[in-house]
């Protein structure tokens, strides 16, 4: 499989998109076709399904041959697909991993991928990593004492729950992470400067692990594409999802899975109050703007940058709009929806999760009765200073939540600033 920048130039082997993160041209790799497969039902495994859905990506790979090992190790945990108290809905369970949130499964693809990739003398690599809260542990763990990386978070100072900050700073060794002073779209901002940078790549090899990654988002597909065809297996219909987005990873995987003929119909994204995608989608101009901290802060994004490859899979605005809805929910919503959460469907909802389960009601209120599934993208006891007083219970937490909360934490300090970040980086 090659890949192209969204910004056009030369197609790469999908090696190179996975080690460069960032194309030289500064856009997003796609690849430049659509592998369609004839998948009726879920293999055995979640890492079984993976690897049946990644492997058409990666024939004429040097990964070819390492691919089945590497689904083992990047799903070795499940993504339960659970019905909903009282309803014919379900909620796609995505936080059983090390870190309790669906970055573990594209941050443990990504890092075994790499590091499958490495020669003997290759140069430490550098994952530069922006985050809004559950990428950066993601990252972190998957990467931690690995040799031949280090890691580089940056985050928003002030911007991330307690619990998440210390998932972003308990690591130590091979890591290091920086409180950003601005907002999740500034840290944004500063990574891809960096990875945009050809000076500095030359004296600091770097890749990314965020969205903007082709690493990280390829393997997002598998587990949408194991819940739809378990779906379509017992149902013969289409599963439908709603999906919390902030930085249109998880929406584009999906998005991948339904373009691969793999039994997805709508997609609906779930946002915050930082509304950019609705108001696009309602047939505003796109409009980045400064994003506001709200309850559900791993989507406090005001410039999506995985827009950009929504818009190069589309002929153009009319098309994206008619394969995509977006709807904003505010913070009195979202805490509303927690609170209720666990009489009316008989779960306990991150902040982000409930934004899907509100926009799962509007739509079943209008009378559809299609088979519906919202993304949990991180477990309820990450946001405890949120979700206990909503639901006036404590929520019980995962062993590897305890342990992460178990290890001293590390930081630094960041002006908003890509000089600081350049300085950070030609330093160590």
């Amino acid at each position: 499989m090659k890949c192209v920048s969204t910004r056009g130039g030369a197609a790469v082997p999908i090696d190179g998109a996975l080690s460069a993160g960032l194309a030289p041209d500064g856009g997003l790799y796609i690849p430049t076709h659509w592998p369609a497969l004839s998948i009726e039902a879920p293999r055995r495994t979640l890492a079984e399904t993976a690897f049946r859905v990644l492997q058409p990506f990666f024939v004429e790979s040097g990964l070819d041959g390492a691919l089945r090992s590497i689904c083992n190790a990047a799903f070795a945990f499940d993504a339960p697909l659970r019905p909903l108290h009282g309803s014919d809905d379900f909620m796609l369970e995505l936080f059983h991993g090390p870190t309790c949130a669906f970055k573990d499964f594209g941050a443990r693809f990504l890092a075994n991928a790499l590091h499958a990739m490495r020669g003997d003398d290759a140069p430490t690599l550098t994952i530069l990593v922006a985050t809004s809260g559950d990428t950066g542990a993601a990252v972190a763990a998957a990467f931690h004492a690995l040799p031949g990386f280090r890691v580089v978070i940056l985050y928003p100072d002030g911007g991330v729950s307690p619990r998440q900050a210390q998932g972003l700073e308990c690591w130590g060794d091979n890591v290091r992470t920086f409180r950003v002073q601005g907002s999740f779209d500034t840290c944004q901002a500063m990574a891809k400067s960096a990875l945009s940078d050809a000076t500095l790549r030359t004296r600091v090899p770097l890749a990314s692990a965020n969205s903007i990654s082709l690493g990280r988002l390829l393997p997002q597909v598998a587990y949408h594409a194991h819940a739809a065809l378990k779906v379509r297996a017992d149902t013969g219909q289409l599963l439908n999802l709603v999906i919390p987005t902030g930085n249109l990873g998880n929406a584009c995987a999906a998005v991948m899975a339904r373009r691969m003929s793999l039994a997805i119909g709508d997609i609906v994204l779930a946002t915050n109050a930082n509304d950019t995608l609705p108001r696009y989608f309602d047939g505003a101009p796109y409009a980045a703007r400064a994003s506001e901290p709200t309850l559900a802060n791993a989507m406090d994004v005001g410039a999506p940058s995985n827009f950009e490859r929504l818009r190069a899979w589309h002929f153009d605005d009319a098309d994206l709009r008619a394969s995509l809805t977006a709807h904003a929910v505010d913070d009195g919503t979202i805490r509303g929806t927690i609170a209720a959460a666990p009489a009316r469907h008989g779960v306990i909802a991150c902040p982000h999760t409930a934004t899907a389960l509100h926009v799962l009601e509007r739509i079943r209120a209008r009378g559809d009765r299609r088979p519906w599934a919202v993304c949990a993208t991180a477990h309820p006891a990450k946001f405890d200073s949120i979700v206990e007083p909503a639901i006036r219970m404590s929520v019980p937490v995962p062993a590897a939540l305890a342990a992460m909360d178990a290890r001293p934490a590390q930081f630094q300090p960041m002006a908003a600033s890509y000089e600081a970040l350049a300085r950070q980086l030609l330093s160590q």
